[in-house]
């Protein structure tokens, strides 16, 4: 082999070796999402794929996202009454608390159809948060001193009746806005909710009774949608405009708070869902007038 054709070699091989080591460039999340005018988020969901799903509390509409690309488009229109929490489902269902229609729904993703609807109360309610566990789905009524409870089949059937559970021991019903955010402990034996007016948290068993969590003093004022990631606790605290951190026992009847997280874009954020290594945090803007115009966005960041 002469000279040249050695040399010539030796580049083709190097040209061919950046190529296979190089890899495509991975564009940025963005880091707000924007919404429509005057739609007054409140819940959001995110599952295994990268689509967040936020509701309307003015509409009940219910907005599917492209967490890469931004875009939006309408998943579900409302059916008379507010889209408040969301929980998705491996099933591809989306459970949706009511607010103040007193009643719960499900959706199908993947058509925008209402599978069933729920009547959950039918005097002065206001459904505000749901939790899946593997046997059943679990709201919140803030207005009232009980959860309700949605007994899921084996195979994920849904119930044709909701099951009322009245909220009983530490917890104490108060003026204001009460039983408000709700996640389940691992072992399958307890719930932690969150009640915003008196800033408790309490750790609730499957049949109702509560008793409140150890915070070394901290408060939870204001406390609205959570998400546990094995021990850590994140409590978004709405008006206060920040993100509480809390490192949990393993019994989930003790907490430390560890950080409190604010963000400049956070305008009264009402509950978090991640994906990836970011939370994704609704702006709910209940400091600000609501009109058709009112601009909404959803904003991400790092975990902390």
């Amino acid at each position: 082999m002469t000279l040249l054709r050695r040399a010539l070699a030796v580049a083709i091989a190097a040209a061919l070796t950046l190529t296979a080591g190089a890899r495509p460039a991975i564009a940025a999340l963005p880091d707000a999402l924007s919404l429509p005018d005057g739609f007054a988020p409140e819940g959001i969901a995110i599952g295994a794929k990268p689509y967040a799903y936020l509701g309307s509390r003015a509409t009940g509409d219910i907005l599917r996202i492209n967490l890469r690309t931004g875009k939006n488009a309408l998943l579900s229109a409302g059916t008379g009454t507010p889209s408040l929490g969301l929980r998705l489902d491996g099933r591809g269902r989306l459970f949706v608390a009511g607010g103040t229609g007193g009643d719960a729904r499900v959706i199908d993703t993947a058509t925008g159809r209402v599978l069933k609807t729920y009547r959950l109360q039918t005097g002065a309610a206001f459904i505000n948060d749901v939790v899946l566990t593997s046997t059943a789905a679990w709201f919140t009524d803030s207005a009232n001193p009980v959860l309700f409870k949605l007994p899921l089949g084996a195979g994920g059937e849904l119930p044709d009746e909701a099951v009322r559970v009245p909220l009983t021991g530490s917890f104490e019903f108060e003026a204001g806005t009460n039983a408000n955010g709700i996640v389940a402990l691992p072992d399958g034996r307890h719930l932690l909710v969150v009640q915003s007016n008196t800033g408790k948290l309490f750790r609730v068993s499957l049949d109702g009774r509560s008793s409140a969590v150890d915070l070394g003093g901290e408060s939870l004022l204001y406390g609205d949608g959570m998400l546990l990631r094995g021990r850590i606790l994140y409590v978004v605290q709405n008006r206060d405009n920040v993100i509480t951190k809390i490192k949990m026992d393993k019994d989930g009847d003790r907490g430390a708070v560890q950080s409190r997280t604010k963000d400049a874009r956070f305008d009264v954020p009402t509950t978090i869902a991640q994906w990836g290594g970011r939370f994704y945090l609704p702006n709910a803007r209940f400091t600000t007038t609501a009109t058709p115009t009112t601009a909404y966005t959803a904003v991400s960041l790092a975990i902390p």
